[in-house]
């Protein structure tokens, strides 16, 4: 599906317990592959640092749910340099899309030390629109979000399902490098989050196999989550 010309995808939640976890991953490992990025069967580590402006428009917007809405963030795998990522993620009521452009560490610090000039050396429309909010609207680091993702996709309507566990957030950095950073948990129980992500449809094989009416739902975003636990706000 495309909206103005941006190509969309579906992005269904849920909150699953160990027990749901092990019964789904057996069904899961019998019928879709693995994710090439699975380093092993626990899968690969993800750490983003996410970006608020002064009015907190991203949190607000989410706790508010309006259905137009957008989010950046920086993201990197398994603590190392080989791929970072500065990402835009955009919310069309249901659907979802996402730019991304490749960095550098250097650039990266440049960023954190908040020198904007650093985006004036990539010629494209979203770090100039990063650019612009950083200087208009103080676009700033806001909490580093910590996770381990499973992955499996299916070509048929290009469906990837992921288990994220053991999800934190950094309370005393912003160096998404700092292996040293300290981490608080988010889920007060043994639970995670499994996200369901397709183009125009989920093959309805995988929503019978995964019984997806009859787990938990949820709309809260893992940055929304890790923003209220710096704040201790209970999440779930």
């Amino acid at each position: 599906m495309e909206y103005l010309g941006v190509k969309l995808r579906h992005e269904l939640k849920y909150i699953i317990n160990q027990y749901e976890y092990h019964y789904l991953r057996n069904i899961i490992k019998s019928t879709l592959k693995k994710d090439l990025n699975n380093k092993s069967d626990e899968g690969y580590h993800v750490r983003s640092l996410y970006f608020d402006d002064i009015y907190n428009t991203s949190f607000t917007e989410k706790e508010a749910g309006v259905k137009f809405r957008k989010k950046y963030r920086i993201r990197i795998y398994n603590l190392n340099d080989n791929v970072i990522l500065f990402e835009k993620k955009t919310k069309y009521n249901q659907y979802i899309s996402k730019k991304s452009e490749k960095l550098t560490r250097y650039d990266f610090y440049r960023i954190l030390n908040k020198d904007f000039n650093v985006y004036d050396r990539f010629d494209n429309e979203l770090f100039k629109e990063i650019k612009m909010e950083s200087t208009i609207n103080m676009l700033q680091p806001v909490v580093i979000v910590d996770y381990e993702r499973e992955a499996y996709i299916h070509e048929s309507g290009n469906v990837r399902i992921t288990f994220d566990k053991n999800l934190c957030a950094g309370i005393n950095s912003f160096d998404i490098f700092d292996r040293q950073i300290t981490t608080k948990y988010v889920f007060d129980k043994p639970v995670m989050i499994m996200e369901i992500k397709f183009d125009s449809y989920l093959p309805s094989f995988i929503n019978d196999l995964l019984h997806i009416n009859n787990h938990y739902f949820t709309a809260a975003s893992k940055y929304v989550m890790c923003r209220k636990i710096i704040n201790n706000i209970k999440t779930y």
